[in-house]
């Protein structure tokens, strides 16, 4: 069995920061990007950031400058590091894993995803 587990949500003030983290874990052989989605109400699933096996990362235009996302392989892990909070950036963020499991083919794993609610 293959889990993704994120946490580190909360509710922060305008301007303010917060880091996600979601830690992959179970019978893995291989994980190739890892990164987050979000979810506002009334809206699509957006990609926020997602972040190659050597470090490689890419933004959405709308955090670029503000967020950075990161990954610790050997320990399955990637975190976002968010800076400068908007209201507009309110939303659920689910983290993803693209894992290839011990005994099965790749495929992409979602958290339960954690709120962040940017308010004053």
């Amino acid at each position: 069995q293959v889990q993704v587990v994120e946490s580190g949500g909360g509710l922060v003030q305008p301007g303010g920061s917060l880091r996600l983290s979601c830690t992959a874990s179970g019978d893995i052989f291989g994980i190739y990007y890892m990164g987050w989605y979000r979810q506002a109400p009334g809206r699509q699933r957006e990609m926020v950031a997602r972040i190659t096996t050597k470090g490689t990362p890419e933004y959405a235009d709308s955090v670029k400058g503000r967020f950075t996302i990161s990954r610790d392989n050997a320990k399955n892990t990637v975190y976002l590091q968010m800076n400068s909070l908007k209201p507009e950036d309110t939303a659920v963020y689910y983290c993803y894993a693209d894992i290839v499991p011990q005994d099965g083919y790749q495929n992409d794993y979602w958290g339960q995803g954690t709120q962040v609610t940017v308010s004053s």
